[in-house]
Formats: structure tokens, sequence, C-alpha cells
């Protein structure tokens, strides 16, 4: 874990959790990111966490919550603010990771990490794409593995961090062109 500064100058942490395929999630060579603090409180609104978002070229953006089944998407990566509320998420499928996240925190997920909701309270969350991309949602079937893999290797690398832009961690973990599983 390490700490990065926001904006505003205050401390949040970096996780990075690197998650395997399994033969239905592919999950991504590129680690997910989880910035625990990362939403001052000023962030913690839909439409200002919107606004951020799209500020750093993350758009086709919605709030909602958190399917409560294992899905990913194929064609693009995905930003999660948690704006209110508490969760417990699994990330990588059955095999994966369980991680807590609470407002303010701001998940990264690259193209193909399967995510779901296990439990949450008061939860309100905004997500978003780089550059807008149309999301498809993948339950995990394995007859559509190989083909998702395929797809996953031609989604790109954002320009910037959804949170700081092109200040942001994202610009320097995510580095190069990282092939999926």
């Amino acid at each position: 874990m390490q700490a990065q500064s926001g904006r505003n100058g205050e401390p949040f942490a970096v996780e990075q959790l690197v998650l395997e395929g399994d033969g239905r999630f592919p999950n991504n060579q590129l680690p997910v990111l989880l910035y625990r603090g990362a939403l001052p409180r000023e962030l913690r609104s839909a439409d200002a966490c919107l606004r951020r978002f799209e500020e750093h070229g993350w758009s086709n953006g919605w709030v909602d919550g958190i399917f409560e089944y294992p899905h990913f998407h194929s064609t693009t990566h995905e930003v999660l603010g948690i704006v209110s509320g508490v969760a417990t998420l699994a990330l990588g499928g059955p095999s994966g990771r369980i991680v807590e996240v609470e407002a303010g925190d701001v998940l990264i997920l690259p193209a193909g990490t399967a995510h779901e909701n296990r439990g949450h309270r008061n939860l309100q969350v905004v997500g978003a794409y780089p550059g807008g991309v149309a999301y498809d949602i993948r339950r995990g079937d394995p007859a559509e593995y190989e083909e998702s893999l395929v797809r996953i290797r031609t989604v790109g690398l954002p320009e910037q961090d959804p949170v700081l832009g092109k200040q942001g961690p994202l610009v320097t973990i995510w580095p190069g062109d990282s092939p999926s599983d």
C-alpha cells in the first residue's frame, strides 16, 4: 500500500490487488486499484463525483449500487466511486478477494475484473468508463471465456486517472501494454 495526496493535499492510501483468471472470470494482469479515502467530502455527492470523473475523461456515468452477482466488463475499464454507505465486495470471482469499501473510496477495475456486491448499507456508487466506452456485462460463462480474453486485450490504457487526472496513481501504476491472463 502506498500513500498519495489528493488535490486538497490530504493523503489517501492506494492498494493494488492482482487477481488471477480462473476459466470463468478472466481478471487482468493489471492490478485493481483501491484508493482508500480518495474522495474528499466535496466529491461525495453523485453529481460532484460524476463531474470529477468526466473532467478526467471517464464518462458514460451512472449512479446506483453494485450488482449482487459476479460480473465483469470485457470492453472497458471501470471506476467505482463510493459516495455513501459501506459494502463488502468480492473481486475476482469465487476464488478472489473480499474487500470492504466505504464512502470516499474509489475502485478502478481493469477490463475483465469480476466484481460482486456481497452486502451493503446505504450504498450509493458512481460508475464511469474511460472515453465513455460502452460496457458489456459478462457473468462468467466458460463458453465466453476465450472471446472475453480477446476483447480485453484490445482495451487500451486510460489517458488519465479518474480522480487526479494526469498526476494520479493510475498513470504510473498501469504503464505499458499489459496483456490479459
